[in-house]
């Protein structure tokens, strides 16, 4: 049987579309997965075979009779979009219950990747809010929580300038991390705020990194090892960048300050 190329809108097509941006937007593997081979069943593809990576799909499979071409495409990370994956969902559970063309599921999904991300200045009062939130209830004072709010506002004013370029995702966290730093350090030190550590915590909760920590988590639970482990090791060496940056100014205010207090 002769391979032949994949056509532009057709059901391996479509599915692999879908799986691609379900992966683009930070969806578990398995999530990626079974929605692409439930819409070939929905389609009627037969010898569907797929397997997903944390950064890569590989997809081939026999359709009206004919084998199609193995795709294979690397899909960096990207930030999460829960609307986008939502939205994936809902089309391919249509999908599966019939009713919905090949060619009317394209046009839906394109207008699904096309869902914007949060405006940046929401992100930034989002930011700052909840900064003062984490570090009110990490146990901090009011003027804690003051300090942490514009500590996050800077923080994401900062993110989102270095979005606008390609910088590596470890610089960015080891930055931003020695920024917030470096912020709550000078307000702590003219005054705002109680607790140097309390500040700290709130403000960095924006750095942590939650989600890829319990994808990676799913993704062990559902059997796919070796992407649990890339995710995990992300979520680690993240983890360690912010560590590194957080502990690099605080231990050289503390050298400048003779080792004053914290607290």
């Amino acid at each position: 049987m002769a391979d032949a190329p994949i056509p532009a809108e057709s059901a391996v097509s479509l599915s692999f579309m879908m799986g691609e941006a379900l992966l683009r937007n930070g969806a578990e593997i398995f999530r990626v997965q079974e929605t692409m081979e439930r819409v070939a069943h929905a389609y009627g593809i037969e010898e569907y075979n797929v397997y997903v990576l944390s950064n890569a799909i590989f997809a081939n499979a026999v359709e009206n009779g004919e084998r199609m071409e193995t795709k294979l495409k690397f899909i960096p990370g990207s930030t999460i979009h829960f609307g986008r994956i939502a939205g994936i969902n809902q089309l391919s559970r249509e999908i599966a219950h019939g009713g919905v063309s090949v060619e009317e599921a394209c046009a839906r999904l394109r207008r699904i990747v096309d869902i914007p991300y949060t405006h940046a200045a929401a992100l930034t009062a989002a930011c700052g809010i909840g900064s003062a939130c984490f570090s009110y209830l990490f146990g901090g004072t009011v003027f804690d929580a003051l300090a942490a709010l514009l500590c996050g506002i800077v923080l994401q004013l900062f993110l989102n300038e270095i979005d606008r370029h390609t910088v590596s995702k470890f610089i960015t966290n080891l930055a931003s991390s020695a920024l917030v730093a470096f912020c709550a350090v000078l307000l702590f030190s003219i005054g705002l705020g109680d607790s140097l550590d309390k500040i700290i915590i709130g403000s960095i909760i924006r750095l942590v990194p939650g989600v890829a920590l319990t994808t990676s988590i799913r993704d062990f639970l559902n059997g796919d090892y070796l992407s649990g482990t890339i995710r995990m090791i992300d979520a680690f060496l993240v983890g360690g960048c912010i560590a590194i940056g957080v502990g690099a100014v605080v231990m050289l205010y503390l050298s400048l300050t003779g080792g004053a207090p914290l607290l």
